[in-house]
Order: C-alpha cells, then structure tokens, then sequence
C-alpha cells in the first residue's frame, strides 16, 4: 500500500501558496480487510507524528474495502474524525462508468472481444507479430486492461485508423498460419466483424466516447488539481455525452459509411431476426413496436451506453459542491447575503466535531463580505481566492475554510505513479530489498525535485565524521 499526504503549503515570506502531495512511503499489508487496512494506516500516521484529527480530506481506490460505508476504511476514519471528508478517487469512478458502458449490453461486450481477440492472434506468436510490424507501421496494437485507465481507448485507437492494414495481416494470418486455431480466429473476424457495417460504426462511436472521456481523465490526474476545477470536468464531459447522444449517432454513421465503402463493405444494417414469443393469458395484447435496423441498433446499443453514464457522472462531487461551492470566487460574488450565511452555518457545522470547529460561521460571513470588495475579474479558482487572502492577511477563517477545500482530494493518480515507480525498483533482480532500503530509493525517486533542493556538502562532511569516528576506534 501507497501513502501520500496532501497540504496546503503557505509561504510565510513570499505569500505565496501551493497545493502540494508528498509520498510517504510503501508500506508490507497482510490483512487487506478494511479493518486490517486502516489499522496499519492508522499505525503509519502516528509513527510519522501525524494526528488524524488534522485530517480534512481522504481518497482512495474504488475497493470496497476502502470505500465501504459500513466497515471500509474511509468509514472508521471517519469514527474517528468526522471532518475527514471522503472523496472516491475521479479518474477511478470514471473508469468503472467505462466498465459500465462496455457491459451495458450484448453487442458491447462482444466488441471489446473482438477488439482484444484481434490483439491475441497477433501477440502470442512472435512471428505473427513480426508480421503485424511489417504491415502496420502507425500505431502498435494494445491489450485491454480493467484497471488502466487508458488501455481501451489505447486499444481501439490502433485498429480504427488502420482497419485496412489490419484486415491485410489477418488475411495473411489465415492462409499462411499453420495453427488451426489462429487460422480459425483470423478466418471468423475478417469474415464477421471486418466484413460487417455495424462492426465499423461501433468503433466509430466507441472511439469518440473513449477519446473525450481519457481526455478528461488525464486532466483529473494533475497533482494539483482541486475540486472546483474537477466540477467544471465533469459538467463538460456530461454536457458532452447530452449534446453526442442527440447529435452523435447521425455524425457517426456518415463516418462509418466512408469506412465501410473503403473497406469493400455494404453500409447496410444487417437484418436481424424478430423472435415472437407467445403471450400469456395476463399479459398485455398491444402491439409490440418494431423498428428499423438502424433505429435498433440506436435504442439497443447507442443509447444502452450513452444513458447510463450521464447518470452516473451526474452524481460525481454533487456533495462537496453544495458544502463548499460558496467559496468559488464566481459563485460567491452570486450570493445574496442570506444565502451566504446559511452556507456560512452550514459548513461551521460540518468542519465541527465536539466543540471545536474550524471555523466561526459569523466571522467567516463578515470576512467573505469584506473578501468580495477585493475581489478582482482575474481570481477565478480558490487556489487564486486563497492567495489574495494570504496576501491580505487578515481574513483567518476564510483562509481556515479555503484551506479544507483545497486539501480535499480529488484523485489517486499520485499512488497510482507511486506504485509505477515500485515497478521500476522493485525488479526480479531486487527481490531481496528490505523495506527500508526500498522507501529510501522510492523516496529519492518521487521527491526528487526535494532532493535536488538539499545541500549535499553538509550530508557528506556527516558521513565522513561518523566514518572517521568509527574508524578511530579500531586503531
């Protein structure tokens, strides 16, 4: 398990302030039970003399264990410090909508199938790929992953600009091949999927959708990234899911009718079959609506995947939006005064926990006031809001509450490189490291803009007088 702390750092001599995530190390789990979790984050955090009291943000995975509301870690931190608010990883929720998406019907899950069944034929010979270098010289073929981010858009990307190429190779495949097996897999897709219109109109729309929301995911990723700015996103991405569901699919079958008819393929729906299935005594005698096959294959599959995941982001950050949305510097010059201090109270009670409290709704509400007269047309984030207090100097609780919204973590993409340079460590010729030795070399790897920050002459001169010492005894 990956530890990284998030803070706001204000310096004091310059009044200038920084969004910053320290690693903390790498620590040996045995129980991964949310109990046997938060027990050794629980012990890291003391041993580190950090006090769990003055936590104000927590982020994980999507592990249940982890985000579990009955027994997961985020739950018993939350026993303990009801002000440490729980945010579920963005860049992890949105891969899941993906998940949702690819499994939303029949047709989906067999198109990812296919998609990963054209990388096998290739991957497990060699020579089969040596045929692929050949032929393809653009983008190199990707497998799938469930739990990376990128891997299918990074696996779609390939085959939908090079179809043609690929077809090539696989027809290569099926008649030189001397595996029956690869013979049969190369003969079924280039048979069935390269040589039907639907097949290229879903890569045609997969891409699109793939493509916006990695784009997002890679915005969410940043080691700064705040929550506001997380908001805005996630409100473009589902804006851009309404807009592609009503104007998308006509878009896309003009591009996948070019595709079909470079490829030597008839842009026609193909026609499926209509089961009638005998009716009971009790149920409804109204005629079933039959439609079209491009109209099926709109409300079957378009909208089976589209739907769900503008429902599903649409509940994203909603809770820490109403909490703390007041504090965005265009929001705030928006409010009346009597909202202003209903939001005040509102968050007084939620930064509480026995009778202390973070901030004081009264002089938080007289300092935004104050706050909003020097407010100009260029701070427009709370990172920017926060600076302009710091400067002022004046403003305690308004710093207190900029503070907690700032620390709140929006992602887990820094554990995420953490565990990428553990990779990288951690090798087979490495298996003997000890735990110890493995934070430090983890340690100089990720901070190393820190390290290049120490003077290394003091760290030296050290050394050599414990050495020196050392030795003195022996003579």
């Amino acid at each position: 398990m990956s530890i990284i702390v998030r803070y706001v750092n204000i310096n004091l001599k310059s009044n200038s302030v920084t969004v910053e995530e320290s690693f903390l190390g790498f620590l040996v789990v045995d129980d991964t039970t949310g109990k046997g979790l938060f027990d050794v984050t629980l012990e890291e955090l003391k041993s580190l003399g950090l006090d769990v009291n003055n936590m104000r943000g927590q982020g994980y995975d999507n592990g249940s264990n982890m985000k579990g509301k009955h027994q997961g870690v985020q739950k018993r931190f939350l026993d303990i410090n009801p002000r440490a608010f729980y945010a579920a990883c963005g860049c992890h929720s949105l891969n899941l909508v993906l998940c949702d998406m690819a499994n939303a019907c029949t047709k989906s899950r067999e198109f990812f199938g296919v998609i990963q069944r054209i990388y096998s034929v290739f991957a497990n010979s060699t020579k089969r790929w040596e045929v692929l270098k050949d032929n393809v010289k653009g983008l190199t073929l990707k497998s799938m992953c469930p739990t990376h981010w990128e891997s299918r858009v990074d696996s779609v990307k390939p085959i939908r600009f090079q179809l043609s190429d690929v077809r090539e190779d696989l027809l290569e495949i099926r008649d030189t091949d001397l595996d029956n097996k690869t013979q049969s897999d190369a003969h079924t897709i280039t048979k069935n999927e390269f040589g039907e219109y639907e097949f290229y109109l879903a890569i045609v729309i997969w891409y699109e959708i793939l493509s916006m929301v990695n784009f997002v995911s890679k915005r969410l990723q940043a080691k700064d990234m705040v929550l506001d700015v997380a908001i805005k996103q996630v409100k473009k991405l589902i804006k851009y899911f309404k807009n592609y569901r009503e104007m998308g699919f006509p878009k896309a079958i003009v591009d996948a009718k070019k595709i079909a008819i470079e490829m030597g393929v008839d842009p026609v729906f193909s026609q499926s079959r209509t089961l009638i299935r005998k009716k009971q005594f009790d149920e409804s005698r109204e005629q079933e609506v039959l439609f079209s096959p491009e109209e099926n294959f709109r409300v079957n599959y378009f909208l089976c995947i589209v739907d769900p995941s503008i429902s599903s982001l649409e509940t994203r950050f909603e809770q820490y939006e109403q909490l703390f949305g007041f504090l965005f510097p265009k929001k705030l010059k928006a409010l009346d005064e009597t909202k202003l201090k209903s939001c005040c109270y509102t968050l007084q009670e939620a930064l509480k926990h026995g009778e202390e409290s973070d901030i004081d709704a009264e002089e938080l509400f007289l300092e935004l006031k104050l706050f909003e007269t020097f407010l100009s047309s260029d701070i427009v984030t709370p990172l920017d809001a926060l600076n302009n207090v710091v400067q002022h100097g004046f403003f305690p609780n308004a710093v207190n509450a900029y503070r907690v919204l700032l620390t709140i973590l929006v992602t887990a993409a820094s554990t995420e490189r953490s565990f990428s340079k553990l990779k990288l460590l951690k090798t087979y010729m490495r298996s003997t490291m000890s735990q110890e030795r493995l934070n430090g070399l983890a340690m100089i790897s990720i901070e190393s803009d820190v390290l290049e920050s120490i003077d290394y002459q003091e760290l030296i001169e050290s050394f050599a007088s414990k050495n020196a010492r050392r030795a003195s005894r022996f003579v």
